[in-house]
């Protein structure tokens, strides 16, 4: 097998491991009985990894939606909200604002709530909105706002919108099985994540966790044909595993051996420990050279942490990306509108050495750039 050029230090896509990119090696067909168990299969792994208590599992369902993680945040804002219906979007970053633009495009009525990149949405900012505006019905909130790499405190968000009867809608796209997060503890209706994103498979589909009496509600809502969730959760529960339309094969089999490698790594709470163990050697080193991180350590996710740009004249983000990527390693920009930032994500098949490794391709750019003062 042809090695990695260089290692994503990205929120997803991702580094995987070389058993994931080996499950794809084989063909599969979509009709087949083996392919669709297994589907089954990962569907109820999926729910028992939502739920802190398992006796609740019944409760729950699983829908695996073709395309990006955007692709099933539109199926959820389009097929779960009636006519009448209202959503409530709190923003602090650039998915959230997706959320609100989905919305906006379907022509479903909302508001959003929006909190400063580096602020966490306030719960009783939400609890005043939904007394003031009865119409709401929905709720949507993002767990892990990978604009900046903040995590937000869904916790609160969820107490205010469940005592006051709404429907919950959690993007856990950069978050779900990197960061324990429990279905049933929080009341969530509908949790949103990817296969490329912290259980460490690649692009080609996302999935949306559902409350199936929630779910049950939806037939007949949504306003699209191919993001029909109500549509691809019927034909998955009656076909046993079968997608309405063709499904990304050989990106479910590297999510299958993706899953299996989550488990024995000993699940959410091990992988939580690991991505925070690189962040904070991420940070440590960065800081030794004269970068300082966006957010205050109490605000940073374990998933992707941001960078401000380093006082002085001598720093060019394309030229750092540049020569880090020569040197085997890709980051993100920055995605904020009023600062100037980079990002490095800490996910993916990413351990201390590879962070050791990044941190001396850094130094090695700031000498070059002594010339030209890197830091102030």
């Amino acid at each position: 097998m042809t090695e990695n050029k260089y290692l994503l230090l990205t929120p997803g896509p991702l580094t995987t491991t070389a058993a994931v990119k080996e499950a794809m090696l084989r063909d599969w067909c979509t009709w087949d009985r083996d392919y669709n168990d297994l589907v089954e299969k990962l569907r109820g792994d999926l729910v028992e990894m939502a739920l802190r208590d398992r006796a609740k599992r019944a409760g729950y369902t699983a829908v695996l939606m073709q395309g990006s993680g955007t692709f099933a945040v539109e199926s959820v804002i389009g097929s779960v909200i009636p006519q009448g219906g209202k959503l409530a979007v709190l923003s602090n970053g650039a998915y959230g604002r997706r959320i609100a633009e989905i919305a906006g495009i379907l022509k479903v009525p909302a508001v959003e709530l929006r909190f400063d990149e580096c602020e966490r949405p306030d719960a009783e900012t939400l609890a005043v909105m939904l007394d003031d505006d009865p119409a709401v019905t929905h709720v949507a909130v993002v767990h892990c706002e990978t604009t900046t790499g903040i995590l937000n405190d869904i916790e609160s968000v969820a107490r205010a919108a469940k005592s006051r009867g709404k429907k919950l809608i959690v993007d856990a796209m950069s978050s779900f099985g990197g960061i324990p997060l429990f279905m049933d503890a929080l009341e969530i209706d509908f949790l949103i994540s990817s296969a490329n994103k912290c259980i460490e498979g690649v692009p080609g589909f996302a999935f949306v966790l559902a409350n199936r009496a929630a779910l049950s509600e939806c037939a007949g809502l949504a306003r699209s044909l191919s993001l029909d969730l109500y549509g691809q959760w019927k034909t998955m529960e009656e076909h046993g595993g079968k997608w309405r339309f063709t499904s990304p094969t050989h990106v479910v089999c590297a999510f299958a051996e993706a899953l299996r490698e989550l488990k024995a790594e000993g699940g959410a709470a091990a992988r939580n420990r690991r991505y925070a163990a690189n962040r904070d050697m991420l940070v440590r080193g960065m800081e030794d050279l004269g970068f300082k991180a966006l957010l205050p350590a109490e605000l940073r996710s374990p998933v992707i942490t941001s960078f401000l740009y380093p006082d002085g004249i001598g720093f060019d983000f394309a030229e750092f990306y540049e020569s880090l990527k020569r040197d085997g390693y890709v980051i993100y920009p920055g995605k904020l509108s009023e600062r100037d930032t980079f990002r490095i994500g800490n996910i993916g098949d990413i351990r201390e050495k590879q962070i050791a490794g990044l941190l001396a391709a850094v130094e090695r750019y700031v000498k070059r750039s002594e010339a030209r003062p890197l830091c102030a």
